[in-house]
């Protein structure tokens, strides 16, 4: 009789009304909405808005000549970007909270399998990303800058607006970021069997010269920001590379015994 028995599907006993869904989706939301809050609410009183743009400047401002400091163009500037470095600041804090917000969601429809999958990728993707912001703040940062201020003459006074440096500041996140995503996007590549191993091996030389051309477009027209997003990327293709072995290995779903006639 227990070999008559039939398969358990592991989302039996899972499925919920759409209503009910809408009702779990809408509490989850509220749930990050509450976190971003309580997070900003503590920014804004330590260290403040104005505290946390000093921090932003603070790789810029090292590099500029005694004295000197950045400009408003706007009359709202001074209040408006502060602010918004508030709101961005306090959604990356709190992130942890979102991701897991929408894992709890998601997660009861996944096979076993596929949540070997998805947890992991959205950790050291996540993981990855922060790593790429922090690497460009604490190291490319100062360099570039430093770089462009040797690079002036001398008969300019260098007074960047607060507006475009964070504009300049926030695409060098975001270029920085993804760059150090590209082991996730190997792994992904690999895991859905629209490459192999050994041609993502074959790729190799190709990868560098793309790494170097992606670089030379969403950096500054500096060597030295170009190297330090293109040289990263070729390591992280050689780590996502050896990663998606492993994953590739761990994340198979479970073939289903033959049944004896």
């Amino acid at each position: 009789m227990a070999d008559d028995k039939a398969k358990v599907d592991e989302l039996a006993g899972t499925e919920q009304p759409f209503v009910q869904h809408l009702v779990e989706l809408r509490d989850r939301l509220i749930k990050i909405v509450i976190a971003i809050g309580i997070v900003g609410i503590v920014l804004a009183l330590y260290p403040g808005p104005a505290a946390l743009y000093d921090i932003l400047a603070a790789p810029l401002i090292a590099t500029l000549p005694k004295g000197a400091t950045l400009i408003a163009t706007s009359v709202i500037s001074p209040f408006f970007i502060p602010l918004k470095i508030l709101m961005m600041t306090a959604f990356l804090i709190a992130l942890p909270v979102v991701l897991w917000q929408i894992w709890s969601f998601v997660a009861p429809g996944l096979y076993m399998h596929e949540k070997k999958l998805v947890l992991p990728l959205v950790i050291s993707s996540t993981a990855l990303f922060f790593i790429g912001v922090l690497f460009s703040y604490y190291f490319v940062f100062g360099q570039v800058f430093r770089f462009i201020q040797n690079f002036a003459p001398k008969s300019i006074s260098a007074t960047p607006d607060i507006e475009a440096y964070l504009d300049f500041v926030l695409n060098m996140f975001l270029a920085f970021g993804l760059a150090f995503e590209v082991p996730i996007v190997v792994i992904v590549l690999a895991r859905m069997g629209m490459v192999t191993i050994q041609q993502l091996k074959d790729f190799r030389g190709y990868f560098v010269v793309l790494a170097f051309i992606i670089a030379a477009i969403v950096t500054p027209p500096d060597v030295v920001s170009q190297l330090a997003l293109a040289i990263p990327m070729c390591l992280l293709y050689e780590i996502g590379i050896w990663a998606a072995q492993i994953f590739i290995k761990h994340t198979q779903a479970p073939v289903d015994p033959i049944e004896p006639t």
